[in-house]
């Protein structure tokens, strides 16, 4: 099967693509260069062109508090790109993966979000990929949505990366410890996303297992890293942002993904090999 991944290039597509070719499929990786999603006819005569069986959708706008300033693009590409995308798909029979976000709960439930819950994004950001479940669920009858969350990986900017560095710099590490969520390693994520393909049609949760703030998460990169430095739990207000963000957005995820431990644990192996 023919298998068309846009946002190839990113820190999940650069895991994603290989992935799917150790399960057989026929990969098409489509970057930013290749397919401009905002574009709708350019967006109409590629997938024509190639006419793939399947498309994930993993291209986005991600500059969650750049949003709040910039909401127009963030709209841009993160709803009308998506229904650009899902509109072809739905008149093509063509199976969609549509990659979204915590971002779309606002945190003030006590219990792990399900997929059925309701969603209430507290920022531009959240409204932006809400648009896009939107457009999915609208236009294309064979789709899956997966919202994931916290997510780190081997081939771009993240989480881990930068407290390893300010840790190994010396600096002094202040992390916020009242936002609770679900770390998750792009490479549990692909694996996830080729397991969705054999599961029904739907919105799933594919993120880390359990739960931890930032916080906690940093203390566990340290720990795991091996680096002993001090560090300091701090709230959302000592760092004010430009986008709100919800303090509880762990999502159950039907025990499709591992504990977000076990997979860090493997991330920073495989990092110091």
């Amino acid at each position: 099967m023919k298998v068309l991944v846009t946002g190839a290039g990113g820190m999940l597509g650069q895991d994603l693509c290989p992935a799917l070719e150790d399960e057989g499929y026929e990969v098409i990786e489509a970057g930013r260069k290749e397919f401009d999603i905002t574009d709708k006819t350019g967006v109409n005569e590629y997938l024509q062109a190639v006419m793939p069986d399947i498309v994930i959708h993993c291209a986005a706008y991600t500059a969650v508090d750049k949003a709040e300033e910039e909401t127009g693009q963030a709209m841009l590409v993160n709803a009308e790109g998506t229904v650009n995308i899902a509109e072809f798909c739905g008149k093509n029979n063509i199976t969609m993966i549509y990659i979204s976000t915590d971002y779309v709960f606002d945190g003030e439930k006590k219990e792990p979000y399900k997929p059925d819950d309701k969603t209430n994004p507290l920022n531009t950001y959240g409204l932006s990929k809400l648009k896009g479940e939107e457009a999915v669920q609208k236009y294309c009858p064979k789709f899956y949505i997966a919202r994931t969350s916290w997510l780190y990986g081997h081939h771009g900017k993240n989480f881990v990366e930068t407290i390893i560095s300010k840790a190994q710099e010396g600096q002094h590490l202040k992390v916020v410890d009242d936002q609770i969520g679900c770390p998750t390693w792009t490479a549990d994520l692909s694996a996830g996303i080729v397991e969705l393909l054999r599961k029904p049609y739907g919105i799933y949760h594919l993120c880390g297992g359990g739960e931890t703030s930032w916080y906690g998460f940093a203390k566990e990169i340290l720990k795991l890293s091996g680096i002993e430095t001090p560090i300091e739990p701090c709230r959302t207000e000592d760092f004010p942002r430009a986008a709100k963000r919800a303090h509880y957005s762990v999502m159950d995820n039907g025990k499709i993904l591992r504990n977000w431990k076990a997979a860090l644990k493997e991330y920073i192996e495989l990092r110091s090999d």
